[in-house]
């Protein structure tokens, strides 16, 4: 990847992509044809630094952060020609469990119900960095990392960057997918709404004793919905909500006293959990800017949504949102549009605004209906669990939702 360092540092670029991290890099790798075809000038900006050899052998570890991947964005990644990379570390989910704990309604959702290998799949983000940024080294970019955007100033054909490593770029469309972390939207003037959920989300990975067979599990209970996801082996992703400073206990409780603890939450449905690796935890709110486009500028990823981790839909929207850009920037060039143009900008916000409001809508309902600790209101949820499980239909159209092949 180039520097554009030196001569070339100030410069004129079609797309500046600030964040390199898994929603600015599948949208750096999605841009590879309209690099080739068109000769879109493209630069990503990262502040972390990235391993200096991307082709080393891989190491998985155990501690490794993993998301759930929808059946809908494996799709987008074959497109994009990166599955076959991907799948190398990738577990299916076969089948969805959904409980209430003390309650017996059950809900069970199944790949074969939709004549379909899995309904998703889950895979380290260490790996899909790697994959990610593989690819991004063999397009003809422009790469600044480690570099950070000390100064952004609105122009009137686009934007102009400072960067900390004294390139300085003028971009038609800058792309925000640095997770909202920068502030960059902040000095811009967009602001945020959040809603705090006054929880606390602790993410770890845990062995169980018996092989998982695919299966993901989501248990609501009264501190908050808790979830494991497959990994490859007898590994599972956990994530276990908590409230507000209750988690503290669990972050500092010895290995097994947090095995004990996390095998009575959730019961023995799983297995029996034996081993833990490395806790971590952080605060949950519901994020959502006020502004997702101007003239110029795009805003993506967590900067633009951070939800609950409950329904496993934030990376997933994030991606739909990639491909809905490009396919905006394309129809727009063979228009005669710039990238950072109105028209493009708001073709863009019309294919997002549905998806990303029934999104956030379903996943922030569904925490807040679990959520909600009432006699009535439990035997209703156990009933309509009870009843989702019965009916095809129903149970279909929500693990086509879970699948991110309807909108």
């Amino acid at each position: 990847m180039s520097d554009m360092t030196g001569d070339d540092a100030s410069r004129r670029v079609d797309i500046a992509i600030i964040g390199g991290g898994l929603v600015g890099a599948s949208l750096g790798c999605a841009l590879a044809p309209l690099i080739r075809r068109r000769g879109l000038e493209v630069a990503v900006i990262e502040a972390a630094p990235l391993p200096e050899d991307l082709h080393a052998p891989w190491q998985p570890s155990f501690d490794a952060r993993a998301s759930a991947i929808a059946q809908g964005s494996v799709q987008h990644f074959r497109e994009l020609g990166l599955w076959s990379a991907l799948v190398e570390q990738a577990a299916p989910i076969r089948r969805i469990h959904v409980s209430e704990q003390g309650r017996l309604g059950v809900t069970r959702l199944r790949a074969e119900e939709l004549d379909s290998e899995a309904l998703g799949q889950v895979i380290p983000n260490a790996w899909m960095g790697r994959v990610l940024h593989r690819r991004l080294a063999d397009l003809p970019l422009g790469w600044h990392c480690p570099a950070r955007v000390e100064e952004i100033e609105p122009v009137p054909s686009g934007h102009r960057l400072a960067l900390s490593d004294g390139a300085r770029l003028e971009a038609g469309l800058t792309v925000l997918a640095d997770g909202g972390r920068s502030g960059l939207k902040e000095r811009l003037g967009i602001e945020s709404r959040e809603r705090p959920y006054e929880q606390v989300a602790l993410i770890a990975s845990v062995e169980v004793d018996r092989p998982h067979g695919g299966v993901a599990y989501e248990r609501f209970t009264t501190a908050g919905p808790m979830a494991l996801l497959p990994l490859r082996g007898q590994a599972m992703e956990l994530v276990w909500t908590h409230e507000a400073g209750q988690e503290q206990q669990r972050l500092a409780a010895s290995d097994g006293d947090f095995l004990a603890q996390l095998q009575r939450a959730f019961g023995d449905r799983a297995g029996r959990f034996r081993r833990v690796g490395r806790r971590h935890a952080y605060p949950l709110s519901l994020v959502t800017a006020r502004e997702t486009t101007r003239p110029g500028l795009a805003v993506m990823g967590n900067a633009a949504h951070a939800l609950h981790p409950v329904a496993g839909q934030g990376f997933n929207l994030a991606l739909r949102g990639v491909m809905d850009l490009v396919a905006a920037l394309e129809s727009g060039l063979d228009r005669g549009e710039a990238p950072g143009s109105p028209a493009v900008l708001q073709e863009f916000e019309r294919r997002r605004a549905g998806d990303r409001h029934n999104v956030i809508r379903f996943s922030d309902g569904l925490v807040r209906l679990f959520g909600l600790d009432s006699a009535l209101l439990s035997h209703a949820r156990a009933a309509g669990l009870v009843g989702l499980n019965l009916t095809g239909p129903l149970r279909r159209t929500l693990a086509r939702r879970a699948m991110g092949v309807e909108r």
